[in-house]
């Protein structure tokens, strides 16, 4: 349809399976699962349910009559109470004992949580193929050097691979909280409409240990062993406010790698993928945007706005619950747990095909590498009896000259020349050349990332081993 406006996460950025977690079908789907749990659990501790009414929601778990759901919600404003009695339409015999003694909440928040849970996983498995794709690329180049910048001004030397473990590590420790969220996981449970279970403490003429159980049972049936042990009248909106905020985490270390990529691309150092007919601009037909690091820029930052929201909704609810949630969680998180899909799946396709260009690199290492070695070049030649002091003005001076001579005139970077030719610091041209090679100044870049990668990455990677091997695929 091209008259109304359509959500670009849906049809330009987002996965199908990150979709459907948020799609009408497995939310009402799942409010039947939830329906046929509760009246199972119902019947197994002694309420007046029988196996044929049980027969019969089962029978119709997955066919939803949505005309029926929807035309009677025009009439009592109400989706809970519409599903309700459009499940009673398809079952007749069980009409009278769907959601009996239940809250909206008990569907609502329960089908929540568990979608919440399932896209999360996603999540986790996209973080895991991320992970194990940059430490590839940064073992590969653990011995590439580069110019370091702090400031965005020319720094000692680090490594290509190096650098890269400085991406893997801020998904590390999204990695490590996304775990510690999902072991934290749990069903708003069986609660009733604030909180107290009076209506199943009334259904089992109040014997407490049949409610207990009933809300074990409900929860078992569903695959969960924890639910809330207190509530009000909706499992507690700080965890939507924990969630996002983890989703704006994940956000912010994709936001810190594109802006690297942008940055590295412009000086024409590293470039993220660019395919055959790729165009990079209407006017400027030589140009190769780094498309796919803006589009992650520009989604990273969606998701950083949007993580204030859920916050906020935890701290205004009102004693056991305000509606001012429902409308605002049907915004924020679907959007929010899209958009983090959408960066991952960008995130594998960009560091899949990353492209690093040494020469370029060299280049520009050859141009500040004279002013990082004169440190060297003093002491060598201190240990060779030179004064320290007046060899350290003396590199003052040329360095004074050299830059002017880059800056001010366009040409090369003659400092080595000017050191060489001076005898005072007593050092030969063929030894200072040999202090010139760039490995003798990125430091432990290398171990560096062996070490990261062999005692940090590896041991977690190996609980992904299953679902490692994902692509990342854009396709507009």
């Amino acid at each position: 349809m091209r008259d109304i406006y359509e959500n670009p996460l849906i049809t330009r950025y987002a996965s199908k399976k990150m979709s459907y977690l948020f799609s009408d079908e497995f939310k009402f789907k799942t409010w039947r699962r939830l329906w046929i749990a509760l009246a199972e659990a119902e019947k197994d501790l002694g309420l007046p349910i029988d196996d044929d009414q049980i027969a019969e929601l089962r029978a119709h778990a997955e066919d939803i009559n949505y005309e029926v759901a929807e035309a009677r919600e025009r009439e009592v404003r109400h989706d809970v109470m519409s599903h309700v009695y459009a499940y009673g339409v398809q079952c007749p015999r069980a009409k009278g004992i769907i959601h009996l003694g239940a809250t909206s909440c008990y569907v609502g928040d329960n089908a929540d949580i568990i979608a919440m849970d399932q896209a999360l996983r996603l999540i986790e498995a996209g973080l895991a193929n991320v992970i194990a794709q940059l430490s590839a690329f940064a073992r590969k180049y653990k011995k590439t050097p580069t110019l370091g910048f702090t400031h965005f001004q020319p720094a000692q030397l680090t490594t290509v691979g190096k650098r890269a473990t400085l991406w893997l590590q801020d998904l590390m420790m999204d990695l490590e909280q996304i775990q510690f969220i999902l072991s934290k996981v749990r069903l708003r449970g069986v609660k009733g409409t604030t909180g107290t279970q009076a209506s199943f403490y009334t259904l089992f003429d109040n014997d407490a240990n049949k409610v207990r159980g009933l809300e074990r049972l409900v929860c078992s049936k569903l695959g969960y062993d924890d639910f809330y042990p207190v509530t009000g009248q909706t499992y507690p909106r700080k965890f939507d406010a924990m969630v996002i905020n983890l989703l704006a985490s994940i956000a912010t270390s994709i936001y810190k790698f594109s802006n690297d990529m942008r940055l590295l691309q412009s000086l024409k150092e590293m470039e993220e993928p660019f395919e055959k007919g790729q165009i990079g601009s209407s006017a400027m037909a030589y140009k190769r945007n780094p498309m796919r690091s803006e589009r992650m820029s520009a989604l990273a930052r969606f998701v950083l706005s949007l993580a204030q929201s859920p916050a906020i909704t935890a701290s205004t609810q009102w004693f056991e619950r305000t509606l001012d949630d429902s409308a605002n969680k049907r915004l924020v998180i679907p959007q929010a747990f899209l958009t983090v899909d959408a960066l991952l799946n960008l995130y594998l396709n960009v560091t899949d095909g990353m492209v690093v260009y040494e020469k370029v690199i060299n280049k520009h290492i050859a141009e500040e590498l004279p002013f990082m070695a004169t440190e060297t070049i003093l002491m060598q030649a201190v240990l060779r009896g030179g004064d320290r002091q007046e060899l350290h003005e003396k590199i003052r001076e040329y360095s004074m000259q050299a830059a002017k001579r880059v800056k001010a005139e366009g040409q090369s970077n003659n400092l080595i020349d000017l050191i060489k030719a001076d005898p005072a610091f007593g050092i030969s041209a063929k030894e200072i050349d040999a202090l010139m090679d760039p490995m003798n100044f990125i430091g432990m870049a290398d171990i560096q990332v062996d070490d990261f990668i062999s005692c940090n990455v590896n041991p977690v990677l190996k609980k992904y081993e299953g679902v490692l091997g994902m692509k990342g695929e854009v396709n507009v």
